[in-house]
């Protein structure tokens, strides 16, 4: 079972580096780090998981240029966003972004992406790509990233994404960066299993009803949609993001439903101190020996 660890990346807590050391050296195999470029303060879109927004939803750094400050300070420890919101950049700098990291990395980069839920933080990046179409507009983005990543002289023509043939590099150490779909619903669920490398889903958004998430389900349905898709299900990495209230209990649960990784939260989605997240991290050392 691979262990990773999700990092809130606020300017006022612990340094990517810093924290990035820690985990190698505490032995978690990977960072992960979300993004949101901003929040609208009208906050028209609820919050999903219900409440009041965290406030470390707005205050969170550039992704990619944290990873590059953790690439520097190891070197076996994969490197994550969790997730990119792929719809909300431009496409060639994105792919180039990421392969640079990649190449800096030394090949450790997975790239984690997401549609979003925000609907006003789309629509100030991307006015035309209405909201409702946004699963299709990323099932787009995906296959025009790989195209950049692998071919020699790309080109894409889509409904959103369009360039001409051209040079684009660098290309990743890896061939292709691993491209992790951390969508939960139904919908984001059959994109998963038709054409991710890997699933990426927040356990308590995964088939949830009524307030009660049903992970055992949603597992199943991914598989069975992958191979419905002529897809080797067993053969997909999945990495749960368990956030909330941890138990060993629940993490051993999901070993028994063969998940990949599991992937362990901050202690808050509020900002906190660099003490209070090394603190943290002493508190999951002894979950993670109970685990192994």
């Amino acid at each position: 079972m691979l262990v990773g660890y999700l990092g809130l990346n606020d300017a006022a807590g612990i340094r990517p580096d810093g924290l990035a050391a820690e985990l190698e050296a505490r032995g978690f195999d990977s960072l992960w780090l979300p993004e949101h470029s901003h929040i609208p303060t009208s906050r028209r879109t609820p919050y999903p998981a219900g409440g009041e927004l965290p406030e470390g939803y707005w205050r969170m750094m550039d992704p990619l240029v944290s990873l590059a400050l953790a690439a520097g300070a190891t070197s076996t420890l994969r490197l994550c966003t969790g997730i990119c919101l792929l719809l909300e950049h431009d496409l060639l700098d994105l792919a180039c972004a990421a392969a640079t990291l990649d190449v800096l990395a030394g090949g450790r980069v997975t790239l984690g992406v997401g549609v979003g839920w925000n609907e006003e933080e789309l629509a100030n990046h991307r006015p035309d790509v209405p909201f409702r179409h946004r699963y299709r507009a990323m099932r787009e983005r995906v296959a025009a990233l790989r195209a950049i990543w692998t071919e020699e002289r790309p080109s894409y023509a889509g409904e959103w994404d369009r360039f001409e043939e051209s040079w684009v590099y660098p290309k990743p150490v890896q061939g292709s960066i691993p491209v992790a779909l951390g969508n939960a619903g139904p919908v984001g669920i059959a994109h998963a299993a038709e054409y991710a490398d890997e699933w990426c889903p927040i356990d308590a958004s995964m088939l949830n009803t009524g307030g009660r998430p049903d992970v055992p389900g949603a597992i199943a349905m991914f598989r069975d949609k992958a191979t419905a898709a002529g897809r080797d299900a067993a053969a997909i990495p999945i990495t749960i993001f368990a956030l909330g209230r941890l138990s060993l209990p629940r993490l051993e649960s999901y070993v028994e439903l063969g998940v990949t990784r599991i992937v362990l939260p901050p202690p808050s989605m509020d900002p906190h101190t660099e003490d209070e997240a090394r603190r943290h991290l002493d508190r999951l050392g002894a979950l993670l020996a109970a685990l192994r």
